[in-house]
């Protein structure tokens, strides 16, 4: 009978030897993520260059070697941009045309005039909903906040009845549904089908508006009971009523524009659930349609023609609106960037995969890992960004194994993950506070409260899709 101890020793040695390796990649992902979040909360360094170094130390930490690392993270920003970069630039665009046009205040004074006292709450969270739909989020609170406010002054409502289910709004979509950068930098990484992803998103989203918006506003009020702030009670720009601003794009046309790249993606989405295997012209047509960028691109060139001349718009007025819309995500296009080479460093390390394999064996369901992973990071960096693209860089080899439509969840997952309790290191956090006059045990009692619902309602309705779908 041969003798099995040699053969056996190797077996111990190999496992020994892979185990050893495993165990230096999870603490090179470790250390690389504990870097950034201590660069980020407290050094106060900008999040794009807390990337760049984490991803050269986990790097150096993983033995991939100096030049192999910049040249992961050079290639993952490169990857990352060219998927993202280019719709946040057409975004940004789109979102600064929809302000200075006149059509979001439009959207906003034709749904707030035609509801009551009782449906106000319901329709500022739709209005939530809409401006936040192609805008970023910073741009958002800017454009609703005066908005806010004038509602709550005139209505004589609470302000929280009013103020909360309009950043419910603004929030969820925000995380939760592209073309907004998160959820699109998660569906790249993730290799998501993006209709799908965007149809889904709006079903999770639409019951998380509803609940952390005009229901828990009700219980805000009772507990976070301020005044509107006087700067907005008389006069002002932001004061002025409908008949004093100047001319305005029409409710139907703002509105069209603003669900024109929805539609499109949506509509090639569709095409492909009811004709999967067809080669016909229409399905060529609509998946160029259907594409972002392409999808992105057409609504701004219709919202320049359409929102312009219904904004009576000069030429001189639409190229400085143009040339001032994309300053304000220059941060936002490298934090997306870095994001991206922190990613390819984790995959081209082997890090990534060795996660994974972790991840397969943990008890934790998929989804509500993937939930974890984003809140953890949110918390602790303060910014949804950061959270959305590290925990989708950290997941992308577990959704290589799920299907389309939990591959389309994960993204949701890490969505809603992002939004969990935004407190003193996010800027939405002081932004709110400063706008709404609220000291910072309010601003805690109502906002971070209000994103921590918005978290947990997302996450729960993402559990509950992934049972039926």
């Amino acid at each position: 009978m041969p003798n099995l101890e040699p053969l056996a020793a190797a077996n111990l040695a190999d496992a020994a030897t892979r185990h050893t390796g495993s165990a230096q990649l999870i603490t090179a992902a470790v250390l690389g993520v504990a870097l950034i979040v201590g660069l980020i909360t407290w050094l106060k360094m900008h999040p794009f260059l807390a990337l760049a170094i984490g991803a050269v130390a986990v790097g150096l930490v993983a033995r991939l070697g100096a030049a192999d690392t910049v040249a992961s993270f050079v290639k993952g920003f490169g990857s990352t941009m060219g998927s993202v970069g280019i719709l946040i630039g057409f975004g940004a665009m789109f979102g600064k045309l929809l302000a200075d046009s006149g059509g979001a205040d439009q959207v906003v004074d034709t749904l707030v005039n035609r509801a009551g006292p009782r449906a106000l709450p319901w329709v500022m969270g739709l209005v939530g909903a809409i401006i936040g739909l192609p805008m970023f989020f910073e741009i958002g609170v800017v454009l609703l906040m005066p908005v806010i406010l004038l509602v709550a002054n005139r209505s004589r409502l609470p302000l929280m009845a009013v103020a909360i289910p309009a950043l419910a709004g603004l929030s969820a979509m925000h995380g939760l549904v592209p073309p907004h950068p998160g959820p699109l930098v998660a569906v790249a990484a993730l290799k998501a089908d993006l209709g799908l992803t965007l149809g889904l998103g709006v079903l999770v989203a639409v019951p998380t508006v509803i609940i952390a918006g005009p229901l828990f506003g009700k219980l805000v009020a009772r507990w976070v009971n301020v005044p509107v702030p006087e700067l907005f009670s008389t006069g002002g720009p932001a004061g002025r009523p409908a008949a004093e601003q100047g001319p305005r794009p029409s409710f139907t046309a703002t509105l069209a524009t603003i669900l024109l790249p929805v539609v499109l993606m949506l509509g090639s989405a569709v095409f492909d659930v009811v004709s999967p295997k067809s080669g016909s012209q229409v399905k060529k047509v609509l998946d160029v349609l259907g594409t972002p960028v392409v999808a992105l691109g057409i609504a701004l060139i219709v919202g320049m023609i359409v929102l312009g001349r219904g904004g009576r718009m000069t030429r001189d007025a639409l190229a400085d609106t143009m040339n001032s819309a994309l300053p304000p995500v220059a941060g936002i296009l490298l934090i997306v960037g870095a994001g991206g080479g922190f990613k390819q460093v984790l995959v081209d390390t082997g890090i990534a995969g060795t996660i994974a394999d972790a991840i397969r064996d943990s008890s934790l369901p998929v989804l509500l890992l993937a939930w974890f992973v984003a809140a953890l990071i949110r918390v602790a960096t303060g910014s949804a960004t950061v959270a959305t693209v590290t925990a989708s860089g950290i997941l992308a080899p577990v959704a290589a194994g799920l299907s389309t439509s939990h591959v389309s969840l994960m993204v949701l997952a890490i969505g809603s993950g992002s939004l969990f309790l935004s407190h003193v290191n996010d800027a939405g956090f002081w932004m709110v506070k400063e706008y709404l006059r609220l000291d910072v045990v309010q601003t805690l009692k109502s906002w971070s409260l209000m994103e921590c619902v918005i978290s947990l309602a997302g996450l729960a309705g993402v559990l509950a899709l992934s049972a039926v779908v």
